[in-house]
Order: structure tokens, then sequence, then C-alpha cells
């Protein structure tokens, strides 16, 4: 069956292709469900689990702000996490992602999941991306919500998306070199981008018979 990875930036419509991809190769699409593994497992509300969700912005803001910095081999800054909560949510996640992929496959949304599933063959890494101009005007065109107020979000999930990858799996998600195809979901239509990703995903075996 094989898994699809989709790593996202703000505004460039993962939540949107991801599913669609999946429904196409019928495959699982799994999002909502993740933190809600990680939440039985550790016992603690799936609230909670959200809180220290990759794909959840509101989570990351706060890993990245409450925490203080430290040197980044990378480039810029890095939130400093010796807490081991945090570490049993990124070790449960990996945990699950391992699982889905020795399992039913699926295509899985965010979660660094390009870096945890790096190794294996079974599986083709996308990233979707645009101009930050561009992802704004998509974004304020599907929330509705005033620009100034979507572009503090949209900087936000930026920079606490960046850190997350580079603070646990110390790269940069951004580059190229991490995935099998990058497009750009801003000028692209996204049914198109649907049918690159699943082209792609069928010449690497990955998706139902």
């Amino acid at each position: 069956m094989g898994v699809v990875t989709v790593s996202a930036s703000f505004g460039a419509g993962g939540a949107e292709i991801a599913p669609a991809v999946a429904a196409r190769l019928g495959l699982p699409f799994h999002d909502r469900v993740i933190p809600a593994q990680v939440a039985g497992r550790l016992g603690v509300p799936v609230a909670e689990a959200e809180a220290n969700d990759e794909t959840v912005t509101r989570g990351l803001w706060r890993l990245v702000t409450s925490l203080g910095t430290m040197p980044d081999p990378v480039g810029g800054v890095l939130p400093t996490s010796t807490l081991p909560d945090e570490r049993a949510y990124r070790d449960q996640t990996e945990r699950v992602l391992g699982e889905i992929a020795a399992g039913p496959g699926g295509v899985v949304l965010g979660r660094a999941a390009a870096m945890v599933l790096r190794d294996r063959p079974d599986v083709l890494h996308v990233r979707l991306d645009g101009a930050p101009d561009r992802r704004l005007a998509a974004a304020v065109a599907h929330l509705g919500r005033p620009v100034e107020e979507v572009r503090r979000e949209r900087d936000a999930a930026d920079r606490a998306r960046v850190a997350y990858v580079r603070h646990f799996y110390r790269c940069d998600p951004a580059e190229s070199r991490h995935y099998h195809l990058v497009a750009d979901s801003t000028v692209l239509p996204h049914d198109t981008v649907v049918d690159l990703v699943v082209t792609a995903a069928r010449a690497r075996g990955i998706g139902a018979a």
C-alpha cells in the first residue's frame, strides 16, 4: 500500500489536497486520528495531545515561545526543550507513523513525517509551498478573516513549524532534498497538484490495487 507524506506550509492547501490524494489512491487519510492515538497511549486528553502536535499552530507557537532559545546549527534559533513530556509526544507520534507505514499505509499530513519515514522505500514525500503573499491570499480567501489576522497566523505557523523540525530533526523542512515532489500549490490548481501526487505515488507502487 505504502505512504504519502505531505508537508504543507500555511496557505498551501494541504488540508484539501492531502485527503483528496488519499481518496484517489484508495488509502486512509491520517490526520486527527494521530493525536487521538498519541493521547490514548500517554493517558492524556486529546486536546493536550493536539496542543503538542506539529500541525496545530497554537501548540507549535507555545513550544517556540515558552522555552527560551539555543543556537541552531541550521541557522537562526531553536527552542530549548528538556521536558520529557515533549519528547514523549514526539516519540509516540513517531511510533504511530511507523505503524501506519508498516501496516495499512495511507496519506499523512504534517507530523514531520518526511523526516520520520525518510529511510523507507515505500513512501512518497511531497512538499506543498508557494510565495508568502500568494499563500496569504489563499488563506484569506479560504478562512474569510481579516488580512492582518491571517498574516500573523501565517508568520507564526511558518516560524513554529520550521523550529519544530529543526529542533527535533536538525534540518530545514523547506529544503527540497527531503522530498520526491515539490509543488507550488498557490499557482497550480489543486486538482492538478492532486493529479501530480497521485501519478508520482503510483510510480512508486503506492496505492490500493
